[in-house]
């Protein structure tokens, strides 16, 4: 640990995690009412993950995500009204809806992008991290994945690349418990991930995932050895996501404890139950809470209220010097 927090850090922890709860909740509900076209992967439960890791970032840092990535992508800095018209499939999105929710990309946020192909998000930060080592700029990049992705070829070339040239970056493995529809021990053959670091001569730290001051501090540890010029650690943060591997997803493969219990696994109760040693009150985690929501649900209904884009949005940004082209 890195000492107490204080209780704006927590306050800050305690609102991203209602923003992405209630993000997810929203989505959820929207997409059950066939609002929302295409698929979206869900990553309730997982909220002290997102919220820990990046803020332990600075504003110019950069993540790069996957395709359960709205609670990235939210935790450091992207609007909730260009992600949730993103969803919808409009124009007002990140990508004027022509990408949906794996794709939400915000430079400007540090957010190089979420994608729907598994363990990419380790290939284009270690890209970002050597342009940032190349440029000395002395920012840090998170590539965040899933334990699914930690067998990928891609996983192994990125980590030894990182270690090889010490790039500025972090690896953050959300460990929750299924690839898919797979549960852990069927495709994982070492009992953590974070363990695999040894071979490539970094740190690697096992966290608890649904304690969001863990989270942040382990970060906090590595990110700062990532700006020093000490290269890359990995960090593995066991958690349990709620939902299916997709919105709609039978889930199967969990058991009826699971299926039950689910909710058990919850970190922001758990911040709750702490947060008076933080200064906090129930009236302020409840305030707090309230404007959380309220700032997601206008959100939502502002992108639903919106025009659905013409066809001929889709032919836009193909060509360079294209008059429609995005800024």
């Amino acid at each position: 640990m890195t000492g107490k927090l204080s209780r704006e850090l927590v306050s800050h922890l305690f609102k991203t995690m209602c923003e992405i709860r209630t993000f997810e909740l929203v989505a959820a509900e929207r997409y059950k009412n066939g609002e929302l076209p295409g698929f979206i992967h869900l990553s309730l439960g997982q909220e002290a993950c997102a919220a820990g890791a990046c803020a332990a970032l600075q504003a110019n840092d950069y993540i790069t995500s996957t395709h359960r990535g709205h609670g990235h992508c939210l935790a450091k800095g992207a609007d909730a009204k260009r992600m949730m018209a993103e969803l919808f499939a409009k124009a007002q999105g990140y990508s004027k809806g022509r990408s949906g929710s794996m794709h939400i990309a915000d430079v400007s946020a540090g957010v190089l992008g979420a994608n729907g192909i598994v363990g990419q998000s380790m290939g284009l930060g270690i890209g970002a991290a050597l342009s940032l080592q190349i440029r000395q700029q002395p920012n840090v990049v998170v590539a965040f994945f899933g334990e699914g992705a930690s067998g990928a070829g891609i996983a192994h070339e990125a980590m030894n690349m990182a270690a090889i040239w010490k790039l500025p970056i972090v690896f953050f493995c959300e460990a929750n418990r299924y690839a898919e529809l797979s549960p852990y021990e069927v495709h994982v053959a070492v009992n953590d991930v974070a363990s695999r670091a040894a071979a490539y001569g970094f740190d690697g730290v096992v966290v608890d995932g649904e304690d969001v001051m863990a989270v942040y501090s382990a970060v906090k540890v590595a990110v700062d050895k990532a700006r020093r010029g000490d290269g890359p650690s990995l960090i593995e943060a066991k958690t349990f996501r709620w939902h299916g591997h997709y919105e709609g997803d039978p889930q199967v493969y969990k058991n009826d404890e699971e299926k039950k219990n689910g909710q058990s696994f919850d970190p922001i109760l758990r911040l709750k139950e702490r947060a008076a040693g933080y200064g906090l009150t129930v009236d302020d985690l409840a305030g707090i809470e309230q404007q959380a929501i309220q700032e997601v649900c206008e959100a939502a209904d502002w992108a639903a209220g919106l025009q659905s884009p013409p066809p001929s949005v889709l032919v836009e940004d193909v060509y360079a010097g294209d008059e429609n082209a995005a800024a």
